[in-house]
């Protein structure tokens, strides 16, 4: 398994994934161009078997009925996606695990927030967590918004209780590159955080439709300030001193709506 990082260089900075198989089968998440999925196929000599859809927002699923009409495949999303994306043929439900290969299977997160019809999901590796790709619920350095069909109190217990709580070693694929803005809204909060400068430092010089960043959730909880909710100087930030940990996320959520 070779996961491919296709960034489409538009307005919303979108991120499409194709998961090439051993048996040059092809996996694509998200797919925003048909053709740039296309090209990329031929490239590679891959065949496209299925589409995964993290959610139902038109970003994330406006290449499928180009793709299904060219090459038949399927379209795999969240059952509340029924009549929203494209092409859905099979809907998946939360710790279903998706076999890549013998040693390598995704498993299936329901992770409402950013919609009620949003999955990311978990690659597992020799029965270890790998990396996740997150859609629009958890960025480099961020969450997700929650004014498109989401809420932000179902966020914050999806990034406690399913983010939080992944081990450090595991890479994000989001579903947009949001790294430069999401560390400025870091040292807004917490001045003092030197591992958002340095990130800062590395986004300078990169290009992510050619070396996209990648973090682990260990590098998440050094800057991103929705797993930094007990922080003193993001709580004093925020006038809220004390404060319990949902209230701080809350609280930051409203913030980076504006920001």
């Amino acid at each position: 398994m070779h996961i491919h990082s296709l960034y489409t260089y538009n307005q919303l900075r979108n991120f499409t994934y194709a998961i090439e198989l051993s048996d040059k089968s092809c996996i694509v998440l998200d797919p925003w161009d048909a053709d740039q999925v296309d090209r990329f196929l031929e490239e590679h000599s891959l065949e496209l078997k299925t589409i995964i859809n993290t959610h139902e927002h038109w970003d994330h699923t406006q290449g499928n009925e180009d793709l299904i009409a060219r090459h038949g495949c399927e379209v795999w999303a969240h059952e509340n996606g029924v009549g929203k994306i494209p092409g859905l043929t099979r809907t998946l439900k939360a710790h279903e695990e998706l076999k890549l290969d013998e040693n390598t299977s995704i498993r299936v997160m329901d992770t409402p927030g950013h919609t009620f019809a949003h999955l990311c999901f978990l690659v597992v590796q020799n029965n270890v967590p790998s990396a996740v790709f997150t859609g629009d619920t958890l960025f480099n350095a961020g969450v997700g918004n929650c004014h498109n069909g989401g809420d932000p109190d179902a966020m914050y217990e999806t990034i406690t209780e399913q983010f939080h709580t992944l081990p450090d070693n595991v890479l994000i694929y989001p579903g947009h590159e949001y790294l430069e803005n999401n560390l400025r809204f870091t040292l807004n909060f917490e001045p003092s955080n030197e591992n958002a400068n340095l990130w800062l430092e590395k986004v300078a010089v990169a290009d992510p439709g050619k070396n996209p960043l990648r973090t682990t959730i260990a590098d998440e909880r050094m800057f991103n300030t929705f797993f930094r909710l007990d922080n003193p100087e993001i709580q004093s930030s925020l006038n809220l001193q004390g404060s319990l940990p949902r209230e701080v996320f809350l609280e930051l959520r409203k913030c980076r709506n504006s920001w």
